[in-house]
């Protein structure tokens, strides 16, 4: 099954849903759920420098037999110097270039000279290491200095984004949108994981039960239709194929 994928403001075509490596699954050992995910469907991996598991990502897509256009990479700068720090990640990852290359959040920026560290995310590109460069964790201020800069426009923004918090990231979506900054969204399972019992759960469960589906997937469907990337992650394999549920 082709996850479906949406089209970049620098042309570039993104899966809109991705298989992360983070959260339960940093610093461990990922080479099987990873295999399992790229298995199930999944065409792309979003992992992190700090995640500490990049190695075992590369690892997964080798003894996978997939071809390298057939999956999609997303990393992170984690802090220190952009191009040795791309060029390691790359050496982990056993790539010569990356699809996605995001500034992980304002820790990663050191004296808070974002303009700075744009710069030299522009030279990653231009370089040919990453086909799409971003920034995730990025508020309206950072994302408006960066566009100041008259420097490419991100590519990306990834952000914890579910129904409960979406009001809050109003202006980050809405500068986005005017802007061609595609919005990827971790952590949108929110309302069933860590929320459960809120004021939606009745919503999920009434439009699940219409499109016979899960309360997930009516989640994910509310992102998708927002042209909104999800992130998602899990060691099983029956919540894989239901998020990869068309």
């Amino acid at each position: 099954m082709s996850v479906p994928r949406i089209t970049l403001n620098d042309g570039n075509q993104i899966p809109v849903l991705a298989f992360g490596t983070g959260s339960k699954f940093k610093f461990e050992d990922v080479t099987e759920v990873v295999e399992q995910a790229l298995e199930a469907g999944f065409s792309h991996l979003d992992t992190a420098a700090i995640y500490a598991n990049e190695q075992f990502v590369g690892k997964a897509i080798r003894e996978s037999g997939l071809g390298r256009e057939d999956v999609w990479i997303t990393t992170k700068y984690d802090g220190g110097v952009v191009l040795e720090e791309v060029h390691s990640s790359l050496q982990k990852l056993g790539l010569k270039h990356l699809d996605l290359y995001l500034v992980h959040g304002l820790w990663s920026v050191e004296n808070d000279d974002v303009e700075g560290l744009w710069e030299e995310m522009n030279k990653v590109k231009d370089a040919g290491l990453a086909k799409s460069i971003g920034v995730s964790n990025f508020t309206l201020d950072l994302l408006q200095r960066i566009v100041k800069t008259g420097k490419r426009v991100p590519a990306v923004n990834q952000i914890r984004l579910h129904p409960y918090n979406y009001a809050s990231w109003k202006d980050v979506l809405e500068f986005s949108a005017k802007h061609g900054i595609v919005t990827e969204a971790y952590g949108s399972l929110a309302p069933i994981t860590t929320f459960p019992g809120g004021a939606v759960d009745p919503v999920l469960a009434r439009i699940a039960a219409r499109i016979g589906g899960t309360p997930g997937q009516v989640i994910f469907k509310w992102a998708h239709a927002k042209g909104i990337v999800v992130v998602t992650t899990t060691g099983k394999r029956t919540r894989l194929d239901e998020y990869l549920w068309r």
